[in-house]
């Protein structure tokens, strides 16, 4: 076994079932588990407390990365990287101990953030196969046993912060999006051969973090992205656009999430888009006169003005040639006057631009910039920065409690609801239990000791919580996946 995974055995205070008894009805195949929900399967019993030492089941080591786990039948899959390099990871879910390993061969590493990992985006299985995607690479597909399938090769992309973006499983396809700061694109492949079915530009849309979500509307499938300035529905058969919905922020982390009613709530926050603080630029022509110091009619780092200008040359300068032209400039100063954070309930239905015609309300207060929205029992929930808890009224956007918890640190993971639980997760790894009942309260709260960026997972009763440097497994004694 490599040395980076030896396995790290914590004494339990009960037995666990032998693989051949395990009732494994549960899976968690993609990154927020079914359809990025956040929310498990079934209603399986879950802890009120969990810690180093409280209700573990098993505690493995494990490589740095940020993806999260997913599990399907008796396997766990996620990516990591250690001196190697860059591998997938397919653990036993009763032990956790590795089955296999597939390393992803590549040429050198993107850049990526200072609190991003190169192992960032979560792979997706539907018991099939396993695919994973590394921004340094590409995409790769693996059968059950960890022998590569294909491979995708692309990347490393114009993007100083890296590739966060995860690829999911639908029917006998892969959906990857990938929204840098140029080549943008989004894409459907075969599940078994690597072909590319579809694929279409997005070249207007600069960095972004959304991961796809699939919306059932009238028995047929779409594909939802939040991006720079609008949410769009593409048709999963052909990536034809079908809808978009305007006014939303300039760069987008969260994930999308489908309620029970099938209405669609799309969260999105960036620096400057709120009413109350606004990011105003100067036009190019002013900027120019003022700032050319060797006249060649762009400015490079040390001409640009100080203020979000210069603090985001990088962004602003889109090819990555050191030099930020009017295009660039002002496109990017468009975005910042036409952004704005807000969450917005959609109802199904719609073509072309229905921004006016099926956005049920708008909400856009205390919202995260990274965690996505969990959607739980007629609740949306989300955790931001501060450890700042604000619940919103699904049905009517009304805010029905916001508060602080007791972990104030940054949050990266986002929030995974069942059992009448939310469980967060600070980047600093203080995990807290939440009763999501009306006016909901703080359960319980422990400390990890080390930081966390991935967002847990739950199936079969069990919740998986990934630290800097552990994957932990959590159940109540007494009970059985």
């Amino acid at each position: 076994m490599h040395r980076s995974l030896k396995f790290a055995a914590v004494t339990g205070t009960f037995l666990i079932a032998s693989a051949a008894t395990l009732a494994l009805a549960g899976n968690w195949g993609q990154f927020r588990g079914p359809n990025a929900s956040g929310r498990a399967e079934r209603e399986d019993r879950l802890p009120d407390e969990v810690g180093p030492e409280t209700n573990v089941v098993w505690k493995v080591e494990l490589p740095g990365g940020h993806s999260s786990p997913v599990i399907f039948g008796d396997r766990i899959y996620l990516t990591g990287k250690n001196d190697d390099g860059l591998r997938t990871y397919c653990l036993d879910r009763e032990t956790g101990k590795v089955r296999w390993q597939a390393p992803a061969l590549h040429k050198v590493l993107e850049e990526i953030h200072k609190t991003a990992s190169y192992a960032t985006p979560t792979p997706a299985t539907d018991g099939k196969v396993v695919v994973s995607f590394f921004g340094s690479c590409g995409l790769f597909g693996y059968d059950l046993d960890g022998r590569q399938l294909w491979h995708i090769p692309m990347g490393p992309f114009k993007n100083d912060f890296g590739s966060g973006t995860s690829p999911i499983l639908v029917e006998d396809r892969v959906i990857l999006c990938q929204d840098h700061d140029t080549d943008s694109f989004i894409m459907a492949v075969d599940k078994f051969t690597g072909k590319v079915l579809w694929k279409v530009d997005r070249s207007e849309f600069p960095r972004n973090y959304c991961t796809p979500i699939i919306w059932e509307v009238a028995g047929k499938k779409q594909v939802v992205v939040a991006a720079t300035l609008r949410i769009v529905g593409y048709d999963f058969e052909t990536g034809k656009e079908i809808w978009t919905v305007r006014g939303v922020a300039r760069i987008i982390n969260m994930t999308p999430v489908i309620g029970d009613d099938g209405t669609l709530y799309a969260a999105c926050w960036s620096p400057g888009g709120d009413e109350t603080d606004r990011i105003i630029t100067e036009p190019f022509d002013y900027v120019i006169k003022q700032q050319d110091a060797n006249k060649d009619g762009s400015i490079n780092l040390e001409e640009a003005p100080a203020g979000p200008i210069k603090d985001r040359f990088t962004q602003v300068d889109r090819d990555k040639d050191g030099q930020i032209t009017r295009q660039e400039y002002e496109s990017m100063r468009n975005v910042f006057e036409a952004a704005r954070n807000v969450m917005v309930a959609v109802k199904p239905g719609g073509t072309g631009d229905i921004t006016d015609t099926h956005v049920l309300w708008r909400y856009n207060k205390q919202m995260p910039y990274c965690p996505s929205p969990v959607y739980y029992r007629d609740q949306i929930f989300m955790i931001k920065n501060g450890g700042i808890l604000a619940v919103v009224d699904a049905r009517n956007g009304q805010p029905l409690k916001q508060g602080r918890i007791s972990a104030t640190g940054d949050y990266f993971a986002s929030p995974v609801a069942g059992d009448g639980k939310i469980y967060t997760l600070s980047y600093q790894g203080k995990l807290t239990v939440i009763d999501a009942g009306p006016g909901w309260r703080e359960i319980s709260s422990a400390d990890f000791g080390e930081n966390a960026a991935a967002s847990p997972a739950i199936a079969d009763g069990r919740l998986y919580v990934r630290t800097a440097g552990h994957l932990y497994c959590f159940g109540l004694p007494g009970t059985s996946p």
